[in-house]
């Protein structure tokens, strides 16, 4: 009894703690409208596809490169690239980085680090000085 009781123990505490790998092939579901904001001018609104918004408030895994805007903020951002092919230097789209919301403050990344991140999906249309897809509670994976 005692070990189908650990049996049934484990396999619930996989599916509960169970992460979906994703690419950022899956995050290119989203296409993005220009449209005029009076505080903002010109901006680009995201329309999230059906496959992406089912990974919203999910925890997921992703490999990507650590960009390390701020690291005294504790501001890290994914990237698809390297930082020289990045979005911000204008050689992707928006679904190519990930903003961090880390559970730790000590962080000792590298720029370009590769590595896998593991956090909760959030997806942002309404706040234009965040990344469009941000991950929460998100820790360097051991994957």
């Amino acid at each position: 009894m005692c070990r189908v009781m650990l049996v049934i123990l484990l396999f619930v505490s996989e599916i509960v703690f169970a992460q979906t790998e994703i690419t950022w092939d899956d995050l290119a579901d989203v296409e993005f409208e220009e449209i005029y904001s009076e505080e903002d001018g010109y901006i680009l609104y995201p329309h999230f596809g059906y496959s992406v918004r089912e990974l919203a408030g999910k925890q997921v895994l992703i490999r990507g490169h650590i960009l390390t805007i701020d690291p005294g903020e504790g501001y890290f951002i994914l990237s698809k690239g390297p930082i020289w092919s990045c979005f911000f230097c204008g050689a992707g789209g928006p679904e190519t980085v990930v903003e961090l919301n880390l559970k730790s403050k000590n962080n000792n990344f590298v720029m370009d680090e590769v590595v896998t991140i593991k956090g909760t999906l959030r997806l942002n249309s309404d706040d234009i000085y965040k990344c469009n897809y941000i991950l929460d509670y998100a820790e360097l994976s051991s994957r």
